[in-house]
């Protein structure tokens, strides 16, 4: 365990190129091996997410004090350290934000650029509000800098939506994710988990979808530590957000059934699944590696989920019974529908990324075709807001299977619905 502050934590995190996997990662892995309070750890994660995320309207910013000049990496990140907390970080004091950087500066061995580094800071608080002025103009004349979103991508959710809706997924995609519970009713009742909620001090608030059960999702609004949370410990709820709920309200399974989960981990909609089937049945967890399918045997563990039997591709077809009564297609997808909780995806993300998976996508469908009984039901799902992976990907299937029907299809928009994005179609196969 190291003794480090939160502004020197956050930017190791920035340092990593975007081959060292994904932010959150890197950031839970640092947290891991230091010593910090509960506030400074909110300070780090606000630094280190907040200026991944805004990171090119951050840019913008510098390059207008420094004539678009290409700055050595730990030198940009140290610009945007301290214009954040200037101008986004309202709990800060100005001199607090352009001191402490300006002392971390030094301590990263920039001593000659300190100087440089404090001019650019404290001419920013010159004009600080102008500049405010400035970033709010540039939400309108040049949105993917305004809203720090790729330029390509705003593009494209403006031809699709139209400005002002797009301006909101953005805000939306800037914001820190909110908590969902999903109470685990093979364990709990919402009486009987509430109280305890009441005695860990857990404030909440209900969730109310017309795809969800009634008092079956929670917001968080605040909690102790999953790690100290007896409810949690035990087994009681899953963290979850509410739209990964319709894929399952759509599956609809049954006590007794046979059902498959395609791509299964981490088991959010499985141990939904199995709650539905109240342990009772046969319910196959499919995914990649072995990894992965530890990953949903320790939460059915937690949970209580009994029914679930995990398997790898080569061998799903080894299995005694290879037609089942329900199969959910949760799909590897961009994830454009949960870009605020995947905080470097648009960053990583490329026009080539949104067609990449769209083999995968058909493959999973033929082959969870061939796995169903006749009536039997199949849910396919993303969480991606791009038609070429939704009901582009379905309509290719159905032309060249003749054999199944879609029943029905939804979308479920942030802007729109206040959940994350997701894809839903439910098909049936005839016969």
């Amino acid at each position: 365990m190291r003794d480090e502050k939160p502004r020197e934590i956050a930017l190791r995190i920035l340092q990593r190129d975007a081959g060292g996997g994904f932010v959150e990662d890197r950031l839970e892995a640092e947290l891991a091996r230091t010593r910090l309070s509960p506030p400074d750890r909110h300070l780090c994660q606000e630094l280190a997410y907040g200026i991944v995320r805004w990171q090119a309207t951050l840019d913008w910013l510098i390059a207008r004090k420094t004539d678009a000049r290409a700055q050595k990496p730990m030198l940009q990140n140290l610009l945007r350290l301290g214009l954040y907390q200037i101008f986004w970080l309202d709990r800060i004091p100005d001199h607090a934000a352009v001191h402490e950087t300006v002392e971390l500066a030094r301590q990263s061995g920039f001593h000659s650029q300190a100087g440089f580094i404090n001019a650019v800071l404290r001419g920013y608080l010159r004009a600080s509000d102008a500049t405010r002025r400035l970033l709010t103009e540039l939400k309108i004349t040049q949105p993917h800098l305004g809203y720090s979103h790729p330029e390509w991508l705003v593009a494209r959710w403006q031809a699709r939506w139209g400005a002002d809706h797009t301006a909101k997924l953005m805000e939306w995609n800037n914001t820190p994710p909110k908590a969902f519970a999903r109470i685990n009713t093979l364990k709990a009742d919402p009486a009987k988990l509430l109280l305890q909620w009441r005695d860990e001090n857990v404030e909440y608030d209900f969730v109310r979808r017309d795809w969800i059960e009634e008092d079956l999702a929670f917001e968080l609004k605040s909690h102790p530590p999953l790690s100290r949370q007896p409810s949690f410990q035990q087994g009681l709820f899953y963290i979850q957000d509410p739209s990964t709920l319709l894929a399952v309200h759509e599956l609809d399974p049954q006590p007794g059934e046979t059902v498959l989960d395609l791509c299964a981990a981490p088991g959010g909609k499985l141990t939904v699944i199995a709650q539905l089937m109240r342990n009772e049945g046969r319910l196959l967890a499919q995914d990649n590696t072995p990894d992965r399918l530890k990953l949903i045997e320790e939460n059915c563990a937690r949970l209580g989920v009994t029914c679930v039997q995990t398997v790898l591709p080569s061998t799903l077809n080894s299995q005694p019974s290879t037609a089942f009564d329900r199969i959910l297609i949760d799909a590897p997808c961009s994830n454009t529908g949960v870009m605020r909780r995947r905080v470097d995806l648009r960053w990583r993300i490329s026009p080539k990324e949104i067609g990449r998976l769209r083999a995968t996508q058909l493959e999973l469908l033929s082959q969870a075709g061939s796995l169903l009984k006749p009536g039997a039901r199949l849910v396919y799902s993303t969480c991606s807001l791009e038609p070429e992976e939704n009901n582009d990907v379905l309509t290719e299937f159905l032309a060249g299977h003749a054999d199944f029907r879609l029943e029905h299809s939804r979308e479920l928009l942030p802007f729109q619905d206040a959940v994350d994005g997701t894809y839903v179609a439910r098909l049936v196969k005839l016969g």
